[in-house]
């Protein structure tokens, strides 16, 4: 069953969204080759470029078709996995290629980058499917996406120094910061399964038409 949803999975996923959102995502990154500024810069252009790709990856499970959709036999938890893993490829070659924009010599730490950009990434989805799983909502892309740009804004300016996210590279609090990424990665994927499960029918928000 899951081959043969394949095909039609892979032509229903918003890859107009997600390239758009990476190839902004790559210019950012390939600014930290423009000069002295741009490589004192290279971590909070990667950073944004990040942000960027999140932003696509938000779209992923936009289905206008949803609410027919409702009653196939395949589990919603399925048809989120697969559409998930269909994009993971993309993800993980678009990573690939914003760290080798950037110069070596001003490169972060690769490792705790990644975990930065999974943990974004995670996060993004989980949203999206958050939204799918508690509302009727048939796109949660545009406003997902609002939230998570209004989000990641709020956290650099309001977010408490002691449980500090995105500090430089030479702050003495860098390992600390990268041991709460990997608790929000965590956290951030286990709620993500559970907003797989089918939509709440009773008590579901519905939306102002």
């Amino acid at each position: 069953m899951n081959r043969q949803l394949l095909v039609p999975v892979h032509r229903t996923l918003p890859w107009g969204a997600v390239g758009a959102a990476g190839g902004a995502g790559l210019l950012l990154a390939a600014l930290t080759r423009t000069g002295e500024m741009g490589e004192r810069l290279s971590l909070p252009l990667l950073r944004a470029a990040v942000l960027a790709f999140a932003l696509g990856l938000v779209f992923l499970l936009d289905d206008p078709a949803r609410h027919t959709t409702a009653t196939v036999p395949t589990p919603r938890p399925v048809r989120v996995a697969l559409r998930t893993a269909l994009v993971v490829p993309a993800a993980a070659a678009w990573w690939t290629v914003a760290l080798l924009l950037v110069p070596p010599d001003v490169r972060p730490p690769v490792g705790d980058l990644t975990l930065e950009a999974g943990a974004a990434f995670v996060l993004a989805v989980t949203a999206a499917a958050a939204v799918v799983r508690f509302t009727e909502v048939t796109r949660p892309g545009l406003p997902v996406a609002g939230g998570l740009l209004t989000t990641a804004v709020l956290a650099l300016l309001l977010w408490p120094e002691r449980w500090a996210l995105f500090v430089a590279v030479e702050d003495k609090r860098w390992a600390a910061a990268h041991d709460r990424w990997a608790v929000l990665l965590a956290a951030a994927a286990l709620a993500g399964m559970l907003c797989t499960r089918e939509p709440l029918r009773r008590g579901a928000w519905r939306p102002a038409r």
